[in-house]
């Protein structure tokens, strides 16, 4: 497999330095992409970057993923307004172990090939590197109005509405580019990879070596990705979309990739799947025969929710998505947890009704009237309970008198009424 063609394929190569395809048919490559440790989980943002290791390291090649623990002390200016919120190392430690574990389900960190992936931090190297010592050492051999002269420091000062750049800042640049030293004397890495943004600090990286060392080191960019209507990828009302469960749910996350639109999906399951042209040829076909039935966005949210969470968590999702838009079971609704409840059921009504009550038993007639409002008249709920358009937990309400209790609580907590074959409604027993 040749990386470069691969990724220009996939539509992932935005800048390239002249000497790098050439570099990589040459030999066994090891190349690096930067991780911003300020959370303990990846976002979608991160990912493209993720895809270029994992292509990197199919095509046999060594990947190397450097959390930024001394820069993320720092932030860095790029296309940024405003300064980040610096971390003490405690939580960039605690950063660092979360974010490998993830790295881990797209990079072999731990056979025992010659390309098997590693994971470094540059706060390692630069925590007993004193300021006099850097400077003298780094700092001159790179002028001002070099690093003046990158386009990320040029927005930064000329933006109207900044309030101009600290020099911890302005040193940012310096600080990536000595990682990108380090990594060339330490650990022979040849080229370093990023988003379209990172454009000036990996060329200072690899000015930084050539004057240095005399050594030839590349730069790989990929476009930043956006949305088809100019919109932000990756944001949601909601926020970031986190490869975390903690902070976006498998289900939620499936919903994502599922809700994209035709020509996101067309760009998206090259970027964001290890799926081959071919494969990706036939669903685009298939995208064009029938639209509605949507087979990119289906097959581009299966192949992500798989690699970021598991197959098990895929099916949950796809039965949760049945429970709202298909003919599924009261047994389906049962399996699920808490949180994919809830998530699958956001922004319908809620109402509170009493668990004592509710524990001696009430007529469902009572409770969907009286307890919760969720019809206006006894003898309008009456009249639908005959049509059979009345469910409980996906159940046909057969009678009006039947009772409810405790028993009909899903998670102990939580009622799900369906009137009609759109409208639902959640009850929580308090």
């Amino acid at each position: 497999m040749n990386f470069v063609e691969e990724l220009r394929w996939r539509g992932m190569i935005h800048d390239m330095m002249p000497g790098t395809e050439e570099q990589l048919q040459k030999e066994m490559t090891s190349a690096y992409v930067g991780i911003d440790p300020t959370a303990d989980s990846l976002h979608i943002g991160h990912l493209v970057s993720v895809m270029m290791l994992k292509h990197l390291q199919r095509a046999g090649h060594r990947p190397i993923a450097l959390v930024g623990g001394a820069t993320g002390m720092i932030g860095d200016p790029s296309m940024k307004s405003a300064e980040r919120n610096l971390l003490d190392e405690a939580t960039l430690r605690h950063n660092q172990d979360s974010i490998k574990k993830q790295l881990s389900k797209f990079l072999d960190f731990d056979s025992d090939a010659p390309n098997a992936a590693k994971l470094v931090n540059n706060y390692d190297w630069m925590k007993d590197y004193s300021f006099l010592n850097f400077i003298r050492d780094i700092g001159k051999h790179l002028t001002v109005n070099y690093m003046m002269a990158k386009d990320s420091v040029k927005k930064r000062l000329s933006s109207e509405s900044s309030v101009g750049m600290s020099f911890t800042e302005f040193s940012y640049q310096l600080l990536q580019g000595y990682d990108y030293l380090f990594l060339y004397q330490n650990e022979g890495c040849r080229l370093q990879m990023g988003g379209s943004d990172q454009w000036g600090n990996i060329t200072t990286g690899t000015e930084l070596i050539r004057r240095k060392t005399g050594g030839e080191a590349f730069a790989l960019t990929c476009p930043l990705i956006t949305k088809a209507d100019g919109g932000k990828f990756g944001k949601t009302e909601s926020g970031n979309v986190w490869l975390d469960r903690r902070y976006t749910s498998p289900y939620k996350f499936y919903q994502f990739w599922l809700n994209v639109s035709d020509a996101d999906a067309a760009r998206y399951i090259k970027i964001f799947t290890d799926l081959s042209q071919e494969e990706i040829t036939t669903l685009e076909e298939e995208q064009a025969a029938a639209a509605h039935l949507r087979p990119l966005q289906k097959r581009l949210a299966k192949e992500i929710t798989v690699m970021v969470h598991s197959l098990e968590d895929y099916e949950a999702a796809v039965e949760a998505s049945n429970i709202l838009f298909g003919n599924s079971t009261h047994e389906s609704l049962m399996k699920l947890d808490e949180d994919t409840l809830l998530a699958v059921f956001e922004g319908v009504p809620q109402f509170e009704v009493s668990r004592d009550e509710l524990s001696a038993g009430v007529k469902a007639i009572d409770l969907l009237t009286e307890k919760a409002p969720v019809f206006a008249s006894k003898g309008e709920m009456r009249k639908l309970v005959q049509s059979g358009g009345i469910s409980i937990n996906k159940d046909k309400l057969a009678d009006a008198e039947t009772v409810i209790d405790c028993s009909s609580l899903l998670n102990e907590k939580y009622m799900l009424v369906q009137r009609g074959k759109k409208n639902y409604y959640l009850l929580l027993a308090k």
